[in-house]
């Protein structure tokens, strides 16, 4: 074990100490008459190139492995044999220059991970009775004051009890415009405050924090295998083997143990071995860097394939930040009317959907008194919420509770859904009280973005809405969609999921990631929206940090790069072999030679997954925008 951890540690002098050994050895060889002396510098250089592969062959020997390193470990020993001490030197060193290469170039691809946990926040300037205190942010606390001046990264998750300033939330969302945040606005750790101060009230430190989530997700989500990893995987164990008996096969018809141990060389699947995993993580970091959370391999792989994509309304394809356009109050008594709006507002305030949200914003702005229940509401799924006295939610929770709408109620009903606002009803045990009508605008990027889906193929875009059919087809009209359907409960659209999937059809659901959980884990692939929620993070396969749909674009073309990427290396490693074992089956290919082309195309299949990493300049962004702050 010490030996291993010395050979590792020293791996870098192994290969320079062979490679210095081997050019005098080929010096001395060609262009002098010292044979002897080349014979002894290209024995050693072959002795300590083959050290550290023939130690990475035993250990992997004692997992009962049969390593790439084994086939030119006992193809060194034939070159050793047949007295070719110029190719067991030419392939060590190569081969030892390959692993060299791979490493670095294999850094280069996990460079996300690297450049998020560089934006972490690693002290903070806590406000106590004493004055300002530097802190490191292990050792913050809940509840804890932090001070932020321009310039600063936000060291923790939580609220903004004093002053206001533009905060650029790249290292969360992607996005690099500095979004505007005031007292009682939510901020995250690894943030930037581009201009003026503000104090944060301590919810979430550390590991806990929604930027640590998301480094610990995409560490993880690098280290998940495809299916095309498996694959390979499954594939090298036999596949290496068989090289092996293949060349011993070769030796005993044709009696030539050159052309045997040139065979081990060129049957190494080193491209192939490690052709999909670079282009996972380099797909997954690359998407990373652009504010999107993949979860893994597999669901890269899902999502480059998904043909239908079904869409929650509210919050998804709308802004999520519904406003009451009109109230229609059909009491007579003043009094009961003072009641009602007073009760409507106490039970609202139980819930955090957002048509509650807006009716309790309505309410307060007409400055409607705050009364306390009895009892905490109960909660109708997909219906409105019940107390002893009043009814809040659709015609569906009146209906089920025995409330029937006579026809001056039925026409104020339509009225309002026929504006394309949803609607919320306020009854009591026998009549309609109160209809709200709630409008909520559409994203900016929804139409344009759903465009450009159906311009890369996806054709099946289907919404999915509790809400009523009159307000789903208000809003559907606005957009290139293939269906709607409305008045859904979340049971309602996890059956529609499961049908769709019955039919064959590949269903990525995209939702807000709290109020549609069921859904996003029926689909093949669950995508939040949702900048910094922990539900979305923990629940979907894919979390767009920056809710919006040209992110949803982006997200399915990454997917599919990675996929195509994962392919190509593919047909490059297995390529390369076929033509070098067709190569040498013609004379055209020797020990050296063969091992110079197998382990460019390593480089190749490397490069080739790089590419992916075009267009991440998170780094970049986050960089300039410190520097504008400082300077400021």
């Amino acid at each position: 074990m010490k030996l291993q951890r010395f050979v590792t540690k020293h791996n870098r002098q192994f290969l320079l100490l062979n490679g210095i050994l081997m050019g005098l050895g080929l010096s001395f060889n060609f262009w002098t008459d010292q044979r002897t002396i080349a014979v002894i510098l290209l024995i050693a250089a072959s002795i300590i190139g083959v050290f550290p592969i023939a130690l990475h062959a035993f250990s992997a020997l004692r997992y009962k492995t049969i390593s790439i390193e084994l086939l030119v470990t006992i193809a060194v020993i034939g070159a050793f044999v047949v007295g070719e001490f110029h190719e067991s030197a030419i392939v060590t060193f190569l081969f030892l220059f390959g692993g060299y290469l791979e490493k670095k170039t294999l850094a280069k691809t996990r460079a996300s991970i690297k450049t998020l946990t560089e934006l972490a926040p690693t002290t903070a300037t806590v406000k106590t009775a004493q004055g300002e205190k530097q802190v490191d942010v292990d050792d913050l606390a809940v509840a804890d004051q932090v001070l932020v001046r321009p310039g600063d990264q936000i060291p923790v998750d939580g609220v903004i009890i004093q002053g206001q300033g533009y905060v650029n939330e790249a290292a969360i969302t992607g996005e690099s415009k500095p979004v505007f945040k005031a007292t009682t606005t939510q901020v995250y750790s690894g943030s930037l405050l581009d201009s003026g101060m503000l104090t944060v009230r301590t919810e979430k430190v550390g590991d806990e924090t929604t930027f640590g989530k998301i480094i610990e997700l995409v560490e993880e989500a690098q280290d998940a295998k495809s299916p095309a990893e498996k694959f390979i995987d499954r594939f090298a164990k036999f596949y290496t083997p068989a090289v092996l008996v293949i060349a011993l096969v070769v030796y005993l018809i044709t009696r030539d143990l050159n052309t045997a141990i040139t065979l081990l060389v060129l049957g190494c699947p080193g491209a192939l071995v490690i052709g999909a995993p670079v282009s996972n993580v380099a797909g997954i970091g690359s998407s990373a860097k652009a504010g999107i959370l993949v979860k893994g391999g597999e669901v890269t792989t899902a999502l480059a394939h998904v043909d239908t994509v079904l869409f929650d309304k509210t919050g998804t394809l709308t802004v999520g930040k519904p406003e009451v356009v009109t109230t229609i109050n059909l009491i007579d008594d003043a009094e009961k009317l003072k009641q009602t709006t007073a009760q409507l507002l106490a039970i609202e305030k139980t819930s955090k959907h957002p048509l509650a949200q807006a009716i309790v914003t309505d309410l307060m702005h007409k400055k409607i008194p705050n009364i306390s229940l009895k009892d905490s509401p109960e909660t109708v799924k997909g219906q409105g919420l019940v107390t002893d006295t009043l009814f809040v939610g659709n015609q569906r929770l009146l209906a089920d509770h025995g409330i029937q709408l006579d026809a001056k109620e039925k026409l104020t009903v339509q009225q309002i859904q026929q504006q394309g606002l949803s609607t919320v009803l306020v009854a009591d045990k026998q009549h309609l009280l109160l209809a709200l009508g709630i409008g909520d605008a559409l994203k900016p990027d929804t139409a344009a973005a759903l465009s450009k889906l159906k311009a890369m193929g996806l054709n099946r875009l289907i919404m999915l809405t509790g809400d009523n059919a009159a307000s789903a087809q208000a809003i559907g009209q606005q957009l290139p969609l293939s269906g709607i359907q409305a008045e859904l409960l979340p049971e309602d659209k996890l059956a529609y999921i499961k049908a769709q999937q019955a039919e064959g059809h590949q269903v990525a659901f995209v939702g807000d990631g709290i109020n549609d959980s069921p859904a996003l884990a029926a689909a093949n692939v669950g995508i939040a929206m949702g900048a910094g929620a922990d539900a979305a993070i923990e629940t979907a396969d894919v979390t767009l940090m920056n809710a919006n749909f040209m992110a949803l674009v982006v997200a399915i073309q990454k997917s599919r790069q990675t996929h195509a990427n994962t392919v190509q290396n593919i047909v490059i490693a297995i390529g390369t072999v076929a033509a070098l074992l067709i190569g040498l089956l013609l004379g055209k290919i020797d020990m050296a030679s063969g091992m110079f082309v197998h382990e460019a195309s390593i480089l190749v299949v490397i490069f080739n997954a790089m590419r992916l990493l075009r267009h991440s300049n998170l780094a970049k962004r986050i960089q300039t925008a410190k520097k504008i702050a400082v300077q400021r």
